[in-house]
């Protein structure tokens, strides 16, 4: 009963009166938070603290919480639905009982984290993989972190392109096909990384960058299972429902 509150608030806030696209940002609820629909922004943003996993509510099942996005499509208050941090395991269940299949799963994925076989599911099952964290996080990332775009092999492919290493691993996102949320404060690398698509209108879309099969192959060879957002950093034990 709380997730239309959710999205009434989130309208209100962007001042919109449906939304294109809306996703269950965890497969994890958290205990309701009386919040005010009609009133924009919030007093405190602590209301978004997970409390180490203190404030996840184990009682609510994801297809209750999946029922009442679809009854938000029945109302147009949103055209589609779907979901994010989803694995496989937690996908294929949420799809064995659902009205209006989910049109996106939103992940994390880059060279280091590559989702191959979550990405080879989706596409099986027709919901789209979005990447976010296309580039890594750099603005995110601890100082003890790896830096994607400071990898050799892929400072060593833009050099071949006449490319920055962010626009080859947005080419290389998107030919595999996957869309990518790609996160920019400054303007002349947000027209680089939107410089990667010539067009977009058609079905891969066109790009300006190709990436041969033999530097796929390099890129592959990057796969090392790194995720920049950990749950279980956050939540404790509660976050091994999510990833393990």
């Amino acid at each position: 009963e709380h997730v239309k509150i959710g999205l009434q608030k989130t309208l209100t806030d962007l001042r919109l009166s449906y939304l294109d696209l809306y996703l269950i940002h965890w497969p994890q609820a958290f205990y309701f938070v009386d919040i005010d629909p009609t009133t924009r922004g919030y007093e405190n943003e602590d209301i978004d603290d997970s409390g180490d996993g203190a404030k996840i509510d184990p009682t609510v099942s994801v297809h209750e919480t999946w029922a009442a996005m679809e009854e938000l499509v029945d109302e147009g208050l949103v055209r589609e639905i779907g979901v994010s941090n989803f694995p496989v395991s937690l996908l294929h269940e949420l799809m064995t009982n659902c009205r209006i299949p989910p049109a996106v799963n939103q992940v994390e994925a880059h060279p280091y984290l590559q989702q191959t076989k979550l990405l080879s599911y989706c596409q099986k099952r027709g919901v789209h993989f979005q990447a976010y964290s296309p580039l890594g996080s750099p603005g995110y990332k601890e100082d003890n972190e790896p830096t994607l775009l400071e990898d050799p092999v892929l400072v060593k492919i833009a050099a071949t392109h006449n490319a920055t290493v962010a626009q080859i691993c947005i080419a290389w996102a998107l030919q595999r096909g996957t869309s990518v949320v790609a996160k920019s404060a400054t303007p002349q690398r947000q027209e680089e990384n939107l410089s990667v698509v010539v067009s977009s209108s058609s079905t891969p879309p066109e790009l300006k960058i190709r990436l041969s099969e033999a530097e796929l192959k390099e890129i592959e060879g990057l796969e090392r299972g790194y995720r920049f957002f950990r749950p279980e950093d956050w939540w404790g034990e509660m976050a091994m429902a999510v990833f393990n």
